[in-house]
């Protein structure tokens, strides 16, 4: 969680010698005074893209939104090569969730769903991220390379949401006291030609209490790594400044984490300028995905004789990216899998 680049204050009026993060950009930043540390951030055309490739329905895209803004706040914290990949598997109508980031800024995601079981659901008024996920668990995984063992945190998903489930996460695996939010936003307006049109926009806050001090520090009774399944954690005393700076954060709705005349470093102005807040070189985070042909022929070179049989459809293999949309035809006659 080390904050990389030059700092500044953060006045009401602007930042005059570095510009302002803008949108599809991660925000860290330094609460001294209360020994906090976060990231901020507001997703515009990043966003926008991503989902609008896909087409989802509105209760899924929102919420494949929210997993992607996660996916940002917690990724960017990574301070070496590599990438970080949030997962979901559920019994819910939206039974999984995928989104990963590079630390090259490099954002991709996608949804699968039951589109009968989304429709009941709206329906019957639950869009609500709780009721499309239902009960299962949440993987955040980091990937350093190939060279390098992958660290995978795994937390359930009883019915909650994805704040909630990263709450926990915190909590259970790196415990550090932590508060997430996450917000998301359709906005509506016309083309130069007067059509209608929807965007989409999110928003999210990390704030993380890390203090310097030993004499602050949270007291270290919590179980390593994991916490075992049947094992619940007892309350701890929280010091001072972290309730205040979980209160402040608790004041934020979500139109202040979507609005684009509300950017980053002014909400976080108004929640902390009474402390002193300094934010950091932002992060652009861009919409590009990592197949590609090479990739998936390396794949498709792995297979059986009998998967590759069974790939072929009127005498080609078509392989589509989930997470994309690009498709990749090939002749099965250039594979030659053992038998």
């Amino acid at each position: 969680m080390v904050l990389r680049g030059g700092s500044r204050a953060v006045t009401e009026t602007g930042v005059q010698t570095v510009a302002p993060a803008g949108d599809d950009a991660s925000l860290p930043f330094e609460v001294a005074a209360l020994d906090v540390r976060g990231r901020a951030i507001q997703m515009g055309p990043t966003l926008d893209a991503i989902l609008s490739g896909h087409g989802y329905p509105d209760p899924v895209s929102k919420l494949l939104a929210e997993a992607l803004v996660l996916t940002v706040l917690l990724g960017a914290s990574l301070k070496f090569d590599g990438k970080f990949i949030l997962q979901t598997d559920t019994d819910g109508p939206v039974d999984m969730l995928v989104a990963d980031y590079h630390t090259d800024g490099a954002l991709r995601g996608y949804a699968r769903f039951d589109a009968d079981r989304v429709a009941s659901a709206e329906k019957e008024g639950l869009k609500d991220p709780s009721g499309l996920l239902g009960k299962g668990v949440l993987a955040m995984t980091i990937d350093q390379g190939p060279e390098m063992s992958r660290y995978q945190g795994i937390v359930p998903l009883d019915g909650g949401t994805l704040e909630e489930a990263g709450h926990v996460y915190f909590r259970q695996s790196e415990q550090i006291p932590t508060r997430i939010r996450l917000a998301v936003a359709e906005l509506h307006d016309r083309d130069e030609d007067g059509t209608m049109r929807k965007t989409w926009r999110a928003g999210g806050l990390i704030v993380q209490f890390l203090p310097q001090a030993s004499s602050r520090m949270t007291p270290a009774d919590l179980p390593g790594g994991d916490v075992p399944e049947g094992i619940e954690i007892g309350p701890v005393d929280e010091d001072d400044a972290w309730v205040e700076a979980q209160s402040l954060a608790a004041t934020i709705e979500d139109h202040e984490l979507t609005d684009p005349a509300v950017p980053s470093e002014r909400l976080l102005y108004r929640l902390f300028h009474e402390r002193g807040v300094r934010v950091f070189a932002a992060t652009p985070v861009i919409n590009r995905c990592s197949c590609s042909r090479d990739k998936v022929a390396g794949l498709l070179g792995s297979f059986s004789a009998e998967e590759i049989a069974e790939s072929i459809d009127n005498g080609e293999i078509l392989v589509t990216c989930e997470f994309c949309g690009t498709k990749y035809r090939f002749d099965p006659g250039q594979f030659t899998p053992d038998s």
